[in-house]
Parts: C-alpha cells; structure tokens; sequence
C-alpha cells in the first residue's frame, strides 16, 4: 500500500484494487495546488469546500459522504458518525471518521474531528494500523487532543493532517504548523515523500511511529 499526501485533509491511498482519494479540496478556498488525479474511491468526511471537492478526480466508481458500511473493488470502508466540534455538531456540523480496510492493513481518517473520543467509537473502530489525524486546532482537535487520540488508539504509525503550511488562505492562518503537535506527542518522527508498508513490515510489539509526508501536486 502507498500513501501520499495531496494537502490538508486530502491523501492519495493506493491499494492493490483500487485507489481511494480522501477530501478532496477546493484549491481556491485552501489557497494550495490540487493536481488533477485519478482514483475509483473518494471518502468525503463533511460537506465543506475545503473537503468535498472533487470534480478534478477522474474514474470514479464511488462517492462515500456518510456513515454506514461499503464493500468497493475489493476495499472494505465503514463511516461513523462523530462531529466537527464540541456541541455535537451545533457549531460546524456532523463529521465521518472512516476505517478503511486493504491489503491487510486498517486505516483510519479522522476528517475534521472536532472533540475527544468516546470509548464506544474507539471500539467502534478497533484495531487501526495507520491513523490519519488532524493536529492544526481551531477547526479541529488540536495538538494536546490529538496526542490524546493518539494515546487511546495506539495505532502503528500516525500521519498528521490539516495543520498550517506556507501558502494556505487567511482562513486557516490560525492552524497550528505539525512541529507543534510532534513536540507535544514525543513520538518518534519520520519525515518522507510517500509512505509504503505492507502487514508483514509491521511488528506486533512495534513502537508507534510519526510520519509527516511531505506533499504530492
């Protein structure tokens, strides 16, 4: 499995069968490139422009935007229900965590997670290989909430998302920039252009791992 990060919450997932885009992002909102790409999934965790973009992706089969359970060219994707912030929704509405399943390994994106959580959803979403995480706040959980996500989810390795990078609009000039999320996390780093594993690379007694992708336009 190859994983490259396309910006914001937006990663590239190749597997085996298929290729899965998660939110794809409006470029002109997020103030980033977004390169015309092809995939036969798209995951779409809420209904905002710098998420749900996705009319440059080309051979799509399958728009998933909600909870619920799918079966796609060979890819197992459950959506659970969470929100974007802290009242349950009240302030910026409902958000889908997906667990992906592939190629032996589970992964799970976050979206744009607004709150801690629930013992019941972490169970809902059991073993979990690859964590993909908002860290950047304001939005989303930020880095001290994360690290705690982190904590409770004890996955192999974590790739942190929606955080601030040079070039992005004045609306996300707030966010949090990654270093600040590594250094309250501890956890060792890993900085690489595309993260490829298989099941057999992964140790059962394994340390969790950080690794920040550099992006793919």
């Amino acid at each position: 499995m190859d994983i490259s990060y396309l910006g914001h919450s937006s990663f590239k997932i190749k597997t085996k069968t298929a290729t899965i885009i998660t939110d794809p992002f409006d470029a002109a909102v997020v103030g980033l490139k977004f390169a015309p790409n092809e995939a036969e999934i798209i995951t779409i965790s809420h209904d905002h422009p710098d998420h749900n973009f996705s009319s440059k992706i080309n051979g799509i089969k399958k728009i998933i935007s909600g909870p619920g359970e799918y079966e796609i060219n060979g890819v197992s994707i459950i959506g659970l229900a969470s929100f974007h912030d802290r009242e349950k929704g009240a302030s910026r509405g409902k958000n889908t965590i997906y667990v992906i399943e592939a190629d032996g390994l589970r992964i799970a994106h976050l979206g744009d997670l607004g709150h801690e959580l629930s013992d019941d959803l972490v169970d809902q979403m059991g073993d979990i290989d690859i964590l993909l995480i908002p860290v950047g706040g304001e939005f989303t959980i930020g880095p001290k909430e994360a690290s705690e996500v982190v904590s409770k989810i004890e996955p192999f390795f974590v790739i942190p998302m929606h955080y601030r990078v040079a070039g992005m609009s004045s609306q996300f000039e707030k966010l949090e920039p990654v270093e600040t999320f590594l250094k309250e996390s501890g956890i060792a780093t890993e900085n690489l252009p595309k993260f490829s594993v298989k099941k057999d690379d992964i140790l059962e007694d394994q340390n969790t791992k950080v690794v920040v992708l550099s992006t793919k336009q």
